[in-house]
């Protein structure tokens, strides 16, 4: 009887490892601007996503540079008009290395890009083309890491500028990072309108604030990671 249990055992372990039953990982890759380059993953973002999935379960990539425009990150953005000799890409080849490395050897289950950027462009006037630049960028991803299901949240533009005093184009690039989530069915996004009050890193009061407070990154942490496991699980 011990050999017989010896042998289906056996022959049980042999079935998984040929059916690959291993699911793979679920890759989060977090990149954008000030926004996110303050946030900080471990706080509430890693955390929500690990008790979802396991702690051995994901891999989380995060590389953010503040006051950086979108042409930073896709290299075929173009204005309305005028040239593209500002367009670098430098960023994305950045984050990229980053990702390569992190999933190499590594079976990935699933991909979720998480976005936080659009004020450098709501600034610099780009709001007419920044829909089509933010789906650029999202099918450059998805052709680089050879993946048409990757999941995308966004992270709106807050409150900070709705008259369109500071920052021109600042509702336009609101209302194009909303139309783009909402008209892909991998795509959501996040409120950050209540988040830049209360308390910065520096101590000081804010309100309105280009920038969140403390606990407004914290919040927008654990919103990110909310949309991402509700756009993993409904697919």
């Amino acid at each position: 009887m011990k050999y017989l249990n010896s042998i289906i055992l056996a022959l049980l372990v042999a079935a998984w490892v040929a059916r690959g039953d291993e699911p793979g990982k679920h890759l989060f890759i977090l990149s954008g601007q000030s926004n996110m380059a303050h946030l900080n993953p471990q706080t509430s973002f890693i955390p929500a996503v690990e008790a979802e999935f396991g702690k051995e379960n994901v891999i989380v990539v995060k590389n953010a540079k503040s006051g950086q425009p979108i042409r930073c990150w896709y290299k075929k953005w173009k204005p309305l008009n005028g040239d593209r000799s500002n367009v670098t890409g430098e960023l994305y080849d950045r984050l990229m290395a980053q990702v390569n490395m992190a999933i190499k050897n590594q079976k990935i289950q699933t991909v979720t890009f998480v976005w936080m950027q659009g004020e450098r462009d709501a600034r610099e006037e780009y709001g007419d083309v920044y829909a089509a630049n933010l789906k650029g960028l999202l099918d450059q991803l998805r052709n680089d890491l050879e993946r048409e299901d990757i999941h995308f949240v966004i992270g709106r533009l807050s409150d900070f500028d709705m008259s369109n005093a500071k920052y021109p184009h600042w509702t336009m690039v609101r209302k194009a990072q909303v139309e783009t989530a909402d008209a892909d069915p991998r795509g959501a996004w996040v409120d950050t309108d209540d988040l830049n009050d209360g308390t910065n890193g520096n101590g000081k009061l804010i309100k309105n604030d280009l920038h969140y407070s403390v606990e407004g990154y914290n919040i927008l942490g654990k919103r990110f990671a909310e949309k991402a496991i509700e756009l993993i699980r409904k697919q």
